[in-house]
């Protein structure tokens, strides 16, 4: 059974730094596409991040290039996700996410989640 656990979430200000981290169990996962997405209140889940698997290719929302930085140890099968910069639009609740290959932006293309870690950043 597959499993993801996001960690690393937390209050932070206006301008500090975060890192999400999210662990993946159940099968391998060095091939597979490893995302972040997010959820604000009110708001639809949106795309942060992905990785493919061995770090072929990443995509970032534009709201997060260059703040936001993406990585994967497959050794250990886990995804972070550096937030630096970060701004009180960035407070959301971090899901992370895997689907087989590629990069898609819609949620429903993914197809494991985990439980979302909190972000709050204040102004």
């Amino acid at each position: 059974q597959v499993q993801l656990v996001e960690s690393g979430g937390g209050l932070v200000q206006a301008g500090g730094s975060l890192r999400l981290s999210c662990a993946a169990s159940g099968r391998p996962f060095s091939s597979v596409t490893m995302a972040w997405f997010r959820q604000a209140s009110g708001k639809e889940r949106a795309f942060v991040s992905a990785i493919t698997g061995s770090g072929r290719s990443i995509l970032y929302a534009d709201s997060v290039k260059g703040r936001f930085t993406i990585s994967r140890d497959d050794a250990k099968n886990t995804v972070y996700l550096q937030m630096n910069s970060l701004k009180p639009e960035d407070t959301a609740v971090y899901y992370c996410a895997i689907r087989d290959s590629g990069i898609y932006y819609p949620a429903s293309a993914y197809d494991y989640w985990g439980q979302g870690t909190q972000v709050t950043v204040s102004s």
